[in-house]
């Protein structure tokens, strides 16, 4: 390892963010990147521990140390090449990820952790620069054909993977550009779309078909489906937001988080909106549900013009530091504070909405309690507290609490698969489903999760699917 007592010089230093006053005027992405010298500092930091739980934390297993220490000698190549064996899309990883490796980091334990999300990025952007990504196409095609169902995370790293092996793949995506929750889930501030278009072009190049605007089930009909493929995966994504059952959810003015801002990623791309438009400009917003879908809703928000926001969420506020319940190795669940955040939202926890209230079907306020959690017989019980009741005026409710479940009609009912206790699809050790040959992965699977899961989920399953079609594999998984 480069630097023995890097860990004990250098300070963790993150990159800077742009203004606030000037990113909320556009949709372009928050933070600038560090200079060269300062990631080869950062790299420094890394300690090379005997045990990386780096490496145990992230759900792609990346050789994270290796790659840290080529940084640190300023081999840039041998860096990329390290972390391409384990993760398909670095440049997506290393933008949102909640980097789950760097709350295992051994260094984090008394000290702020290696910087391993920046590095990440940085190696993959340096190697696009230099020419070194171009598109690799197989040499020999095996015969074997197989379908996708869903351009998201999991579904580019199952057909990525697959194409890598000579299978012809072709992936089938309902809305009308590639990309699922990359393309039109996460905010251009986050993730500005020309990055997903450079990696989509290369797979293009390579050999994977792609065909928009085809809802299997809907208007491409599943026996097609079956019949001229070999194996099919499903990655559709868990798609079916959780609604907030209360009176008065149907006036208009509440809307789902996802349809607010899949909006306003066409908006940013220049496409026409064709639906009821949903704008948060001069309006007072309330986003409930704390969590990353809710964060992007703020920044959304603020940046087309709302008059205030606030955010709203049902549990406890976070510890700022790790606690007993957290102990390191395990990635703390401790307080986030966003850019968006930062950028002027009133933050509110334990907070229930008990009604909403219009007048001439449109939504004017909310009715809300404060609430506190009990301990009963082990479970966490809510518990309103008496004399806190209160109603916010309001405008706009973005309801940001997560999702239950893929949709299950249309596609999946037509399959015939098997659905878990929490409606997700079920598979087998192997990721097939219930039905001979169809596979399943990500959060259509697994649940609503993290990109970087998803991800993970892919490559596994595109292991099992080329054992399956040919008796043996060289993928990794």
């Amino acid at each position: 390892m480069g630097k023995i007592t890097g860990f004990k010089e250098y300070k963790r230093e993150n990159p800077k963010e742009r203004p606030v006053e000037e990113r909320i005027k556009d949709y372009k992405e928050v933070y600038y990147k560090l200079p060269k010298d300062k990631l080869n500092v950062q790299a420094a930091r890394c300690m090379n521990c005997g045990t990386p739980f780096c490496n145990w934390g992230c759900p792609l297993e990346n050789l994270i140390p290796d790659w840290n220490d080529f940084v640190y000698k300023n081999e840039w190549h041998k860096a990329f090449e390290r972390l391409s064996l384990t993760n398909t899309f670095p440049e997506f990883t290393g933008r949102i990820c909640p980097a789950l490796c760097e709350g295992s980091c051994t260094l984090g334990v008394n000290r702020e952790p290696v910087s391993v999300r920046q590095l990440e990025l940085n190696i993959i952007e340096k190697a696009f620069e230099e020419g070194w990504i171009k598109p690799n196409p197989p040499k020999v095609r095996t015969g074997k054909r197989v379908a996708i169902v869903g351009s998201g995370p999991s579904g580019l790293s199952t057909a990525a993977e697959l194409n890598s092996v000579g299978h012809t793949v072709t992936v089938f995506e309902r809305a009308d550009e590639v990309g699922g929750l990359l393309r039109y889930g996460i905010p251009d501030f986050k993730l500005e779309k020309h990055v997903v278009d450079r990696r989509v072009n290369i797979m293009k190049e390579e050999g994977i078909i792609f065909k928009t605007n085809i809802n299997v089930g809907v208007n491409y009909d599943v026996n097609e489906l079956l019949g001229n493929f070999d194996a099919v995966v499903l990655t559709g994504g868990s798609t079916i937001p959780r609604d907030l059952k209360v009176e008065g959810r149907e006036l208009k003015g509440t809307y789902f988080a996802v349809d607010f801002l899949r909006q306003q990623n066409k908006r940013v791309s220049g496409k026409k909106i064709t639906e009821e438009e949903i704008n948060a400009k001069g309006k007072i917003v309330v986003v409930i549900g704390g969590g990353d879908t809710g964060s992007d809703c703020i920044g959304t928000s603020i940046r087309q013009g709302a008059k205030k926001v606030y955010q709203y969420e049902v549990m406890p506020k976070p510890p700022e530091n790790r606690d007993k319940t957290m102990p390191w190795p395990v990635f703390p669940k401790t307080l986030k504070t966003t850019t968006s955040h930062e950028e002027g939202c009133i933050r509110e926890w334990c907070i229930n909405t008990k009604k909403l209230v219009g007048e001439k079907g449109v939504l004017k306020s909310l009715k809300g309690v404060k609430v506190k959690w009990e301990d009963n017989n082990g479970k966490r019980q809510m518990v309103e507290v008496p004399g806190t009741e209160f109603e916010q005026p309001v405008d706009l409710i973005l309801l940001a609490m997560g999702f239950l479940h893929p949709q299950h009609e249309g596609l999946l009912d037509s399959l015939g698969v098997e659905y878990d206790a929490r409606g997700n699809v079920v598979t087998d050790v192997n990721y097939m489903t219930a039905k001979e040959g169809v596979f399943a992965a990500g959060d259509m699977r697994r649940g609503q999760s993290l990109v970087v899961w998803s991800l993970n989920d892919g490559r596994r399953v595109a292991k099992n699917v080329d054992k399956y079609l040919m008796g043996e594999t060289s993928l990794r998984g």
